[in-house]
């Protein structure tokens, strides 16, 4: 893993791809139900290991022994819920980083509340567009955490480097799960990169990445997705390098 932050541009994304693919990380995902089985492809075609128990009784034990955690309100029945606080608990004793997700609170009072709670046990990024960052303001990004705001530039900061992202194309918002992949792959990113600016960084230009290639030839939105996770098992330093779109803001 890294040590002290050094520049974010294609060459560091590019080595915390290669890293994902040496080190197959295990990275538990709390995530919503529609994109669980698209979360799964995705992690594993880049190399990780996808593990998406919801259930209290044996959440903790999978974070205590995963790289790291991602939650996603997307689905926030009860059993998720009890689910998201036990991983959430069992990252915080275990030292596991986790990324946070926090779908349509902006839409939902009591989720908006459930969200601000588990930001106090300190997410080492949290991902959302920009209505949803915007209804969790001004509680985001102290000590460091990583604010990832996406939309078709992405803005990501830790409070002192802000990254801006380029790429992408418009069919990621023509169907379902690709926000959450997204976030599933931060915190793959993150599972072996300490500099969490970075990870949300290599994450977000690889799936972007993969996006401008997959939408290549103008297919329709299913062709796309079976294209994404093609392009995503693809996805190597040449490519990002001759791709990744990437300034500081």
């Amino acid at each position: 893993m890294s040590g002290s932050p050094g520049p974010i541009d294609a060459a560091a994304v590019g080595a915390v791809i290669a890293r994902v693919r040496d080190w197959a990380p295990l990275v538990h995902c709390i995530t919503n139900t529609v994109a669980q089985n698209f979360t799964a492809n995705v992690l594993t075609a880049l190399g990780a290991v996808p593990s998406m128990t919801i259930h209290a009784d044996e959440a903790g034990a999978l974070v205590e022994s995963a790289d790291a955690l991602l939650v996603n309100l997307g689905t926030l029945d009860p059993d998720r819920r009890l689910g998201i606080e036990v991983a959430v608990a069992a990252a915080q004793e275990h030292g596991k980083a986790w990324v946070l997700d926090p779908v349509k609170v902006n839409r939902v009072a009591t989720r908006r509340a459930f969200a601000l709670k588990l930001l106090d046990a300190r997410p080492a990024i949290v991902r959302g567009n920009t209505a949803e960052m915007t209804a969790l303001f001004p509680h985001l990004g102290s000590d460091g955490m990583v604010v990832a705001v996406t939309g078709a530039r992405d803005s990501l900061s830790d409070g002192m480097r802000t990254i801006l992202v380029d790429n992408g194309d418009p069919l990621l918002a023509r169907m379902i799960a690709t926000g959450c992949a997204l976030s599933a792959l931060i915190a793959t990113c993150r599972a072996v990169e300490t500099d969490s600016l970075l990870a949300a960084t290599a994450a977000t230009v690889a799936w972007s990445v993969a996006a401008e290639r997959a939408a290549e030839g103008g297919p329709g939105p299913g062709t796309f997705a079976v294209r994404l996770i093609d392009e995503i098992g693809e996805i190597d330093s040449d490519i990002i390098e001759r791709y990744a779109r990437i300034s500081r803001g």
